[in-house]
């Protein structure tokens, strides 16, 4: 259509004027609008005492509210509400501790424990081919939540790092959280069940 609405026309694509950076990114890129962002780069919702830490209040709610996907003895396995990629687990000790050194041995056996099962869970969900498994501890080491320790459990497939998040600087996200949940949860038991050696 053209501006007048004469059929056959396409109307001029909607753009945002971006002032020139001398031919860097600004004037190549397209921008993809995600509003829901906001909160979490003003901060909103970050902890400013014990009784809101998320990992602490999390336990308190619901599965399905706090998108946790198994509840172990000193550990519990919860979706990043701001995921990597699709099935980005978080073992979460219930204890409120910092470091990898505060852990108990039997908060440490669990966490490997919860380890193996999210992988394993992923695995047959959603056929990952690897993962990234780790820890920031700290802040200056890229902790978002440096006061409460937690592993984070991030699936990957090959070409996930396609286009969109290196030239389009864009995550795709093919399910909603609440869905990925549901189908980890269930999923979870029965992984759990399978001896270590025989996944």
């Amino acid at each position: 259509m053209t501006e007048e609405g004469g059929a056959g026309h396409e109307a001029p694509a909607y753009r945002v004027a971006v002032p020139s950076d001398d031919g860097g990114p600004a004037t190549v890129f397209e921008h993809l609008w995600t509003p829901y962002r906001m909160a979490y780069i003003r901060g909103e919702g970050n902890p400013t005492g014990t009784h809101d830490f998320p990992f602490c209040v999390i336990p308190t709610m619901s599965d399905e509210d706090g998108l946790i996907v198994a509840r172990g003895t000193t550990v519990f396995a919860v979706l990043n509400l701001y995921p990597y990629n699709a099935g980005h687990l978080m073992l979460v000790p219930y204890r409120h501790v910092p470091d990898y050194t505060d852990l108990t041995a039997d908060e440490v056996a669990e966490l490997g424990a919860f380890t193996q099962t999210a992988m394993r869970v992923v695995r047959s969900v959603s056929g990952a081919h690897g993962f990234n498994i780790g820890m920031n501890q700290g802040s200056v080491a890229g902790a978002g939540i440096a006061d409460h320790l937690h592993q984070h459990a991030v699936p990957r497939w090959g070409g996930d790092t396609n286009f969109m998040p290196v030239i389009g600087l864009t995550r795709v996200l093919p399910q909603v959280l609440r869905e990925t949940r549901a189908l980890l949860a269930d999923a979870w038991a029965t992984a759990a069940a399978v001896p270590a050696g025989e996944a």
